[in-house]
């Protein structure tokens, strides 16, 4: 088995480990669509069901990821020494900044948070209070998943198509595909608040981007600076941040 094969199957099942996390949370329904989903189908079914598009998302980014991401120089360097069965060496560097990284980010998140959240609807505040995700979902889906889905996939495959457009692999085509990976899971929130509130309002709508944005900018430079498991230790820790000021401040 090559070694990129096992490390695509590797990130594959640690992402499917952050998607069935999923299911230790409720999945938000519509009114409308609650009474035709209770006939359907038992709340564990509907659960299952909800898990089907992230693992295809999922499958999809990762093998593109795995194409890709040494073609533009990012690295994995714990997992890409486990497969080849190397000493691991100083990961020091990797935690710290995974650390700090995910300390401002978590900071920037709720700054962001407290300043909209005067200015957001109350129904939206009420389901977010209703349905938020456990522990064990913010830090395996939010901290893996998410990580192997936007920074590994997507950014990956923006920092590689600039690069074959341009000619060239510097840092503005670096900063380029850290924006454009972070603006899309910002957009990528969106579907769901459509579903839940059927009109939001513009206010809304900045904080859902720009909110999930800001974290991502920091997360994709750590992918690019210290490789992907900066970036899921940073997803992590901005979680215990957001976590610790949502119980300070209320919010």
């Amino acid at each position: 088995m090559s070694q990129k094969l096992k490390l695509g199957l590797l990130l594959f099942f640690i992402g499917l480990i952050g998607v069935f996390s999923s299911l230790a949370m409720d999945v938000p329904i519509p009114e409308e669509m609650q009474k035709m989903v209770s006939e359907l189908f038992t709340p564990l079914q509907f659960k299952l069901l909800s898990l089907i598009n992230p693992i295809i998302l999922l499958m999809v980014t990762v093998v593109v990821g795995t194409l890709l991401y040494d073609k533009v120089n990012f690295k994995l360097p714990i997992i890409e020494n486990l497969i080849n069965r190397n000493k691991l060496g100083d990961t020091s560097g990797i935690l710290k900044f995974g650390i700090i990284g995910g300390v401002v980010s978590g900071i920037l998140i709720t700054i962001t948070a407290v300043l909209f959240n005067p200015i957001l609807p109350t129904e939206f505040i009420e389901i977010g209070e209703k349905f938020k995700p456990p522990l064990v979902t913010r830090f395996l889906y939010g901290g893996l998943t998410e990580e192997i889905l936007i920074r590994f996939g997507v950014m990956t495959f923006f920092v590689w198509l600039l690069f074959k457009i341009l000619g060239k692999l510097n840092a503005t085509v670096y900063w380029a595909g850290i924006l454009v990976s972070a603006i899309i899971f910002g957009f990528g929130h969106l579907p769901i608040v459509y579903t839940l509130i059927g009109t939001p309002t513009t206010e809304l709508l900045l904080y859902i981007i720009f909110g999930n944005a800001v974290g991502g900018i920091v997360f994709g430079l750590l992918y690019w600076k210290k490789g992907l498991e900066a970036a899921m230790i940073g997803h992590i820790f901005a979680h215990i941040i957001m976590l610790t000021g949502e119980n300070i401040l209320n919010i």
